[in-house]
């Protein structure tokens, strides 16, 4: 079975589609649905009351107030893709083809998994005043008052959300104190030697950074590290990391990863029949990489959709291998990511850290595997392209800046 193939029973469309999840990823698989010409009812359920909306807008301009929202801009009712809103899916019955619900059950013909990932709470803190988590609207909807307020604020964990939260609270006049247990930002996403140099932007912009700095508990108005320090707190906001939202799959047969992520395949179906996942809740197999890849990320809850659609109404589909890609703004910088670092064997600078903007590459046997670009997107832009080949660097050509990247291709 060739890899834009499928045998007779499986390309045959279904009669309905219904997808759980209302975030980028289900959103984009209804509207791709629609794009091969699937003619079937979609039913759309998200747990939320809200309008669907983007996510990454919540840590920049809604949590600013310089936006009420960020719902896409798709006419659901044009497309005839129905909304649940405000529904909350408790359990999955495969042979029924039935989905439980709080407002009774759901039948399915094909069902889309794309719940996307929860936040993780620091231990301890869950029910005490005055601790948020960054991942809705109504979070966004309760830190803005905080920002508006101009509290002190103490962030935990220097990780992507909380760069984007601390720039945020500085931009909005707040003092801000970033507690991370490891030594430097961003600790196991980066290397040391490219991530710590980035230690400095907090202080640049007016932030307190503390590293190798450990939570022993948090009360309302402080929180205690394992050091004996304590700090005032008007607000906390927690950002450590997040994880499938798949715990309602529990006794359904779906099969999961350690991770709690659903282990789709290379065309993101499922264990089970009928079923497919996509988005931050689903991990797929990469031929690229050689292993399993979970990808927290918005680029790929906007591109597994097409691969996922396609399955279902019938068309073409190839295997879903994608360079991951993502971006964060913060401190001032513009800074994105392309590819998986993960065994490459050369990491290659084009500037310095020091620099206003740089770049960072690794190769893996002399290939470009992965990149990331700071303040130079169009590093970035052709670096990607690049990975997409697998193409070979000429390594003194692509450590000098002024060369362009695709210029020291081989």
């Amino acid at each position: 079975m060739s890899e834009q193939t499928q045998d007779p029973a499986a390309r045959r469309p279904p009669g309905d589609v219904v997808i759980v999840g209302a975030g980028m990823a289900g959103v984009q698989t209804a509207v791709a649905l629609r794009d091969e010409g699937f003619t079937g009812p979609v039913t759309l359920i998200g747990a939320e009351p809200h309008q669907p909306y983007d996510r990454p807008p919540l840590s920049k301009a809604v949590l600013l107030g310089t936006a009420d929202d960020s719902a896409f801009d798709v006419d659901f009712e044009a497309l005839d893709i129905t909304l649940r809103l405000g529904l909350d899916v408790t359990g999955l019955r495969a042979a029924a083809h039935e989905l439980d619900t709080t407002e009774g059950p759901v039948g399915y013909d094909a069902l889309v998994l794309a719940t996307g990932a929860e936040p993780v709470a620091l231990p301890g803190s869950e029910g005490v005043p005055g601790v948020h988590l960054l991942r809705t609207l109504d979070d966004a909807a309760r830190l803005r008052p905080v920002l508006e307020r101009r509290h002190d604020v103490v962030v935990v964990g220097a990780g992507w959300i909380g760069a984007e939260f601390a720039t945020a609270a500085r931009a909005a006049g707040c003092s801000v104190t970033v507690v991370e247990a490891a030594d430097h930002p961003l600790a196991g996403t980066l290397p040391t030697e490219v991530a710590a140099p980035m230690a400095g932007w907090y202080a640049e912009s007016g932030a307190e950074l503390l590293t190798g700095a450990g939570v022993a508990r948090v009360e309302e108005g402080a929180v205690h590290l394992t050091d004996g320090r304590t700090i005032p707190a008007g607000a906390v906001v927690v950002g450590i990391g997040a994880r499938p939202a798949t715990g309602w799959l529990a006794g359904s047969g779906i099969a999961l990863g350690p991770d709690g992520s659903v282990t789709a395949d290379r065309r993101l179906r499922t264990s089970l029949p009928d079923v497919h996942a996509v988005g931050d809740c689903a991990s797929f197999p990469s031929a690229r990489y050689g292993e399993r890849l979970l990808v927290h990320h918005w680029d790929n809850a906007l591109r597994g959709p097409r691969t996922v659609a396609a399955s279902l109404a019938g068309g073409a589909v190839r295997a879903y291998d994608p360079v991951p890609y993502f971006w964060s703004e913060q401190f001032g910088r513009f800074v994105q990511y392309a590819g998986r670092h993960a065994g490459a064997d050369t990491l290659l600078w084009r500037g310095t850290a020091a620099d206003p903007a740089w770049t960072v590459c690794w190769l893996r046997q002399g290939v470009l595997v992965a990149l990331l670009a700071v303040g130079r997107p169009r590093d970035l832009a052709q670096g990607r392209k690049l990975v997409e080949a697998g193409a070979r660097l000429d390594p003194a050509r692509a450590s000098d800046p002024s060369v362009p990247l695709r210029s020291a291709a081989l």
